[in-house]
């Protein structure tokens, strides 16, 4: 055994070859139990969004394009889901400029996004949009509608 293994544990069949992995694995190897990383979908309907966005709100009185509009999306859904008392796994931290005149916020990047992170943030996407009279394009309502399907179920 050289190569990383990997199970999704979604059935006893699953978790019972990850354990006969573990069991198999050489002294020193390392194993290691996470959450979910998103989905694509889900990083699909948040671009989405935030495309939406982009091209019909204006922030601090101008429009941005979808990369600092990003930036500026996901930086205030860090902020909020702090101030709600549930901080994501890596919610970076805010410090100085090395020339003292700004502030930068470091560490949080949508690609480390777990699914309940992602599933967060597209939720938050929505109330955004719903407070600022967004009109969501085909993918992004599509993306509302399956995410509303797998909350009623």
């Amino acid at each position: 055994m050289s190569e990383k293994q990997s199970y999704r544990l979604v059935h006893s069949t699953a978790r019972q070859l990850a354990s006969r992995a573990c069991i198999q694995a050489p002294d020193g190897f390392i194993v290691e139990i996470k959450p979910p990383p998103k989905s694509r979908d889900q990083e699909a309907r948040y671009h989405a969004m935030i495309g939406d966005i982009a091209g019909q709100v204006q922030l601090l009185g101008r429009r941005w394009d979808r990369e600092d509009m990003k930036r500026l999306l996901v930086d205030q859904f860090v902020r909020d889901m702090k101030a709600a008392g549930t901080p994501l796994h890596n919610s970076g931290s805010v410090v100085p400029s090395i020339d003292g005149t700004g502030i930068v916020q470091l560490g949080v990047q949508t690609r480390s996004f777990r699914k309940a992170e992602a599933s967060a943030f597209i939720e938050w996407l929505f109330a955004f949009g719903a407070e600022n009279n967004v009109r969501w394009s085909e993918t992004a309502a599509h993306g509302y509608e399956e995410m509303a399907k797998e909350f009623a179920a």
